[in-house]
């Protein structure tokens, strides 16, 4: 129960905050607070004399009816209530006109910056007697949140400016470059400054996958008998040069060469390796591992990480486990370092270096917030499970692993490589081979000691072989295998992250969005965690990168990027940098209007179908969520259908695509259901089995990647063993 008396620490440390008013003062101060997931757990510290309520997030903003940006005075956004946040704006205005002082607690960035900004104006509009401060932490824990009352600050009119800059540019741009994909693809499209760079990486990946020509090749391996011991190696060198084995026959002129012969170990290398712990995560990073190894979309892992920092019950005690997760630096704060070294202390004490490490920050990075770590180490993931869910806890085990492994000592591994050489006839006409074996273990095991889920290839201690050098061994047996050169693999959301940060593309609050906004347009879909453009997304790339490229580079996205820092710097004014993109880009878009063809209606195809309604053919189009199938009669007739994928097996009805009701996982069924009750959870391809005349499907695991089955477990055609 080490959480639980850890829990009653913290709530003793974070003793409620009494008011610094007067004596006399009753009022409460009014702490004003983005989510509302905050309000229970900053409620607890602060005790009664402090009010905390939840904006929801913005509460002002651009309207979505026009544009709302006046071009012609320097960019001067024109801002409205949120349609739907009248009423929350209105109880906060009253709520902050009966206390004694406002306190705006909204994140440390630069939408939080902003949301505190409007509140304060809209506060001011109704009443200038209430004085209003703004406060910030980077964690919500006892102690945090006490500072932060106890250590107000000004608004940040840099960070406000540069906020305003990023949602002037983005507004000019979309609302630009949407109404002339309406008027000349399809009614309802919409473009936007980083996604349409995001969606350019994905076609042009998935055109390097489409153009990928597979070759084929084959590995050899033999088992080699030392004694009682027997080791697999595997064919590194023929006659002094990798070898390059295009087809079977190759392969089995070697094997021939080779068996009977004697071989010998020719070479034995030991190598010792120092492993560094990883720093601390960036949000980047927390994404890119959380999809990579417990499989979690962006969105997903900021969702969670957002419960875990706002607060969980943790016994009778409410505290936030995680720090501020929206950031790129590594930088840790020094109590944290101290927090840390007394545990270690007191838990691996032969693993404690004798000082703290440090970590670079990246040269992009804007450093305002520390990395992403736990609040407190004590909160060991094991400790605390049973007061999360499954997600919450399997996240934070990995958040708490990197940080704690972060400042323990190395780890230090040794690995042995053998040689083991074989002469195929003799004189000038012999022929040499070198198979190769390998193993590492591990020497000290470190930082490795905490790391369960984070755990690597490295930190299996393998066996190494314990062959010397002129040792015999012989020939047990030849394993052959066909394998076909991969192509470039599509993004996936942690390598399409990887990307966007690597190319200075977005900021650490707008990765997850950056793919959702994709994926929810349906410019791209998910394919076995792949993303991959649909015949939208690519039609609309194409005509983005026909004629807007300069708009859709990911160097000139970066330099806006880059731009928006300055304005945060203080070093360029938000109004001069906009000028400076507008008049060329609507210059641009002015002239692409006039001349750029319609593509409207090029994907509409005829199809064989007939409207069951009124008789007339049935057209092929592109909707809001992909294709469907539409009576030519519209709008007379506004009957649709979804395309039938294949002939159901059970009762030659058309198989279509469906979802299931809640979280609308698509699977594959008969038109004819409920009479009808057959299913498929692999998606149809147009191809009928050769052998049985069932349709064929598309499936994927690791060993075969994707590949085509057929769909009747009965039949053996292309049907792999572990699905009979």
């Amino acid at each position: 129960m080490a959480a639980e008396t850890k829990a009653k620490k913290s709530s003793k440390a974070g003793s409620p905050v009494k008011n610094r008013n007067s004596p006399k003062q009753e009022k409460q101060i009014l702490v004003i607070v983005e989510s509302p997931g905050k309000v229970k757990t900053i409620e607890k510290y602060l005790g009664p004399s402090y009010n905390v309520k939840a904006s929801m997030g913005h509460l002002i903003d651009l309207p979505k009816s026009r544009t709302a940006i006046d071009v012609d005075h320097d960019f001067e956004p024109e801002y409205i209530t949120v349609r739907g946040r009248a009423k929350i704006l209105k109880e906060l205005q009253t709520d902050a006109k009966k206390s004694g002082k406002v306190l705006l607690a909204c994140d440390n960035d630069r939408e939080g910056e902003a949301i505190a900004w409007h509140l304060r104006n809209s506060i001011n509009a109704k009443t200038e007697q209430v004085p209003i401060e703004r406060i910030s932490f980077n964690e919500i824990t006892p102690q945090a949140v006490k500072d932060a009352v106890l250590n107000p600050r000004t608004i940040d009119e840099a960070k406000v400016s540069a906020q305003k800059a990023r949602r002037v540019l983005d507004r000019l741009v979309g609302y630009n470059l949407s109404p002339l994909l309406w008027k000349k693809v399809k009614n309802g499209l919409s473009a936007g400054r980083v996604q349409s760079v995001a969606l350019r990486l994905i076609c042009e990946r998935e055109k390097e996958v489409e153009n990928f020509i597979p070759e084929e090749y084959w590995t050899l391996e033999a088992d080699f008998k030392s004694g009682k011991s027997v080791y697999t190696a595997q064919l590194a060198l023929w006659n002094n040069s990798k070898p390059e084995l295009k087809n079977e026959t190759e392969v089995n002129a070697i094997m021939d060469k080779i068996k009977n012969n004697d071989c010998i170990v020719s070479d034995v290398r030991e190598t010792d390796k120092t492993i560094r712990p990883k720093a601390p995560f960036t949000t980047s990073q927390l994404q890119q591992t959380a999809a990579n190894r417990l499989g979690f979309t962006s969105r997903k892992t900021m969702q969670v990480a957002q419960q875990l920092y706002e607060g969980v019950s943790i016994g009778s005690s409410r505290v936030g486990l995680i720090t501020y997760m929206r950031t790129d630096s590594v930088r840790i704060a020094k109590t944290a370092i101290e927090d840390v070294r007394v545990w270690l202390g007191k838990n691996y004490p032969d693993e404690l270096p004798e000082k703290p490490a440090e970590y670079t920050v990246g040269k992009n990075a804007q450093d305002a917030h520390e990395a992403i770590r736990p609040t407190y180490t004590e909160y060991t993931p094991d400790s605390i499970k049973e007061y999360l869910t499954k997600d919450q806890h399997r996240l934070y085990a990995i958040i708490w692993e990197r940080f704690v492994s972060s400042q323990m000592s190395n780890a230090k591994s040794r690995t042995i490589s053998v040689d083991i050489k074989v002469i195929c006839g003799s004189g000038p006409q012999a022929e040499e081979g070198i198979f190769r074996v390998s193993g590492t273990k591990l020497l000290e095991k470190g930082f490795y000691k905490v790391i369960k889920l984070l755990a690597s290839r490295e930190e299996s201690s393998g066996s190494c072989p314990s062959l010397k050098v002129n040792d015999m061994v012989k020939v047990e047996k030849f394993y052959s295998e066909q394998h076909f050169t991969q192509g470039p693999a599509r993004y996936s959301d942690a390598s399409i992250v990887r990307t966007l940060e690597e190319k200075g593309i977005g900021r650490p609050s707008t990765y997850a969005s950056i793919i959702s906004v994709l994926l929810d347009r349906y410019y791209v879909t998910r394919s076995n965690k792949q993303l991959v453009p649909t015949v939208l997304g690519k039609l609309i790339n194409d005509v983005l990168v026909e004629h807007f490229q300069l708009y859709v580079d990911s160097d000139f996205t970066a330099s806006m990027e880059t731009k928006l820092d300055e304005v945060e710097e203080s070093r360029v004014s938000w109004p001069e940098m906009i000028r400076e993109f507008w008049y060329p880009f609507k210059t641009a878009v002015d002239e692409v209007s006039k001349n750029i063809e319609s593509y409207k209606g090029t994907l509409d195809e005829v199809t064989e179908y007939s409207c069951e309604k009124c008789g007339k053919p049935l057209v092929k189009k592109l909707g809001r969520f992909g294709f469907f199938l539409a009576c030519s009669g519209f709008p007379e007739c506004r009957n649709t259908k979804s395309i039938p994928l294949a002939r159901c097996p059970k009762c030659s009805g058309d198989i279509v695509a469906r979802k299931t009701k809640g979280k609308g996982k698509e699977f594959y069924g008969c038109t004819n259901y409920p009479e009808c009750d057959f299913i498929s959870h692999f998606k149809p391809v147009n191809q009928d089995c050769p052998k049985c005349g069932f349709f064929m499907v598309e499936k994927y695991d690791k060993k075969h990647g994707a590949h085509k089955i057929c769909i009747n477990p009965a039949c053996d055609y292309l049907h792999s063993a572990e699905d009979e």
